[in-house]
């Protein structure tokens, strides 16, 4: 069975940092690009960052550049997403998410997804 199992959310204060994992199962992921959505209560899930599976390729959202990093470690089967910077807007449940086609710098939307995580919840507190 295949899973991405997220962890790493909590609270913080803003301005503070956190590192969320995505642990892959299953199969190996190590050729797969990866990625992070996230959802705030009450609003749609949005594209949060990107990797493709050498690491060659990152995109980010305009909103989180400069502050987060995404990385992965192929060996492991992991994905990262380190979160510095913090900021009460970036409270949501952060999604980890792949998919099987080669991925070269185009945008991501949801329907393109093909492996979701259950989630991890992030809380910036003012």
């Amino acid at each position: 069975q295949v899973q991405l199992v997220e962890s790493g959310g909590g609270l913080v204060q803003a301005g503070g940092s956190l590192r969320l994992s995505c642990a892959a199962s299953g199969r190996t992921f190590s050729r797969n690009p990866m990625g992070w959505f996230r959802q705030a209560p009450g609003t749609e899930r949005n594209f949060v960052a990107a990797i493709n599976w050498s690491g060659s390729i990152i995109k980010y959202a305009d909103s989180v550049k400069g502050r987060f990093t995404i990385s992965r470690d192929n060996a492991k089967n992991t994905v990262y997403l380190q979160m510095n910077s913090l900021k009460p807007e970036d409270t949501a449940n952060y999604y980890c998410a792949a998919v099987n086609a080669p991925w070269r710098g185009s945008s991501w939307s949801l329907n393109d997804m093909d492996y979701w995580g259950q989630g991890t919840l992030v809380t910036v507190s003012s």
